[in-house]
């Protein structure tokens, strides 16, 4: 049984000064409520919020070791971030990460269809030393967060990755396909 772990939550909004109705939010209280899971909420509207925010992840969080998930709630296409009216790459969003993700899950929710050729999920992962990159390849009109909160109470049992994911089939099989769950590790 691994030891508890937190969340690290990354929103892209239009505003980070406007009021925000997001549903993610709520979601994070309930997977706290429900599961016990810490976790940090951020958002962001430009890429140098976005690289604000992972700088004092990185560097000022004293936590920053007790977190299993990197939780990144973006839109894209082709996989690539929007963040503000521009797309990133996944090589340029992974030197953000440069080195500084050993041991850690990089999970996107549903807002960005994530299916990776092998040479691109094998850079992020190098570049970053991330565990594993997760998320779902199929556009479907809910959002992930049901099956993401399952998935990040089933990280808190299984550290294995290849557990993690038989086991989160096996509890939601019609869920997880119909939204297409990848795990790259």
């Amino acid at each position: 049984m691994p030891d508890h772990h937190y969340i690290y939550c990354l929103e892209s909004v239009a505003d980070t000064e406007a009021p925000n109705k997001t549903p993610i939010l709520p979601s994070l209280e309930t997977l706290a409520a429900q599961y016990g899971i810490t976790n940090v909420y951020k958002t962001c509207d430009s890429i140098e919020g976005f690289e604000e925010s992972i700088s004092t992840l990185l560097y000022e969080d004293r936590h920053f070791k007790d977190y299993a998930i990197i939780y990144l709630v973006f839109e894209g296409r082709s996989n690539e971030l929007k963040i503000a009216d521009y797309y990133y790459t996944f090589e340029e969003i992974a030197e953000f990460f440069e080195g500084r993700l050993k041991g850690k899950i990089v999970h996107f929710a549903n807002t960005l269809q994530l299916d990776l050729d092998e040479e691109t999920f094998q850079y992020f992962l190098d570049v970053t030393g991330a565990k594993a990159i997760s998320g779902y390849a199929n556009r479907v009109p809910i959002l992930s967060m049901v099956l993401d909160n399952l998935y990040f109470s089933l990280n808190e049992e299984y550290d294995d990755v290849t557990e993690l994911t038989e086991e989160l089939f096996h509890k939601q099989y019609a869920l997880a396909n119909s939204m297409g769950f990848r795990m790259y590790y």
